[in-house]
């Protein structure tokens, strides 16, 4: 296909797709003529993937283009191109920082049986909040969110179950992308639902 129906097809505009070739985020299309080249699903792809990074997630063109490095190195191991696109793996092994919670979080972890990185990002996320959560007077421990976490389990089933069938790497790396971040609004919006549903049906008449 010409840039022209690849941008149709792909929503981003032709000086876009442009600037993604000239920073590496986009491979070279086939030369067809001195100012001519054609292009391939595998591009098409790739820059749904690179427009679901940068405008989903947030990345930096130069965090995108190492991302996508990486990604590429990874071929095969798909847990790992996962957790790489969805950020619950860094692309160093860089450690992660401490939190005062952090031993309730491995606690957790260890309880729930979880194979998670020791320097999974959401470990520092998850430790940050219940510290917060202590000094604004809620003592939470790692007890209190053990039932928390069995129903996320039953969540991230579903989420891995939308994948299936999948088999190109990039289709499936921007398919999870835009499932998780894109679907947790309305996860949210759920939940706070269930919570106006479930107040009503134990105070409605007090």
């Amino acid at each position: 296909m010409r840039i022209s129906e690849l941008s149709r097809r792909s929503g981003v505009s032709v000086t876009t797709i442009k600037y993604y070739l000239r920073e590496g985020l986009l491979p070279a299309g086939r030369q067809t003529a001195a100012t001519q080249a054609e292009y391939d699903e595998h591009h098409l792809r790739r820059l749904r993937l690179v427009r679901a990074l940068t405008g989903v997630r947030g990345l930096s063109v130069s965090a995108t283009r190492e991302l996508l490095g990486a990604l590429t190195e990874l071929t095969g191991d798909t847990h790992r191109q996962l957790g790489l696109v969805l950020g619950s793996l860094r692309l160093a092994e860089e450690p992660a920082a401490e939190a005062s919670a952090s031993g309730d979080v491995d606690a957790l972890v260890e309880e729930l049986g979880w194979d998670v990185h020791e320097s999974a990002p959401a470990r520092t996320a998850l430790a940050e909040t219940l510290t917060s959560l202590r000094s604004l007077g809620v003592p939470l421990d790692w007890h209190t969110l053990v039932p928390y976490a069995r129903l996320a389990e039953r969540t991230a089933v579903l989420d891995l179950d939308q994948l299936g069938g999948i088999e190109d790497p990039l289709e499936m790396a921007e398919r999870a992308l835009l499932l998780t971040v894109l679907l947790e609004p309305a996860l949210l919006a759920l939940r706070r639902l269930a919570q106006e549903n479930e107040s009503a049906r134990r105070h409605a008449g007090d």
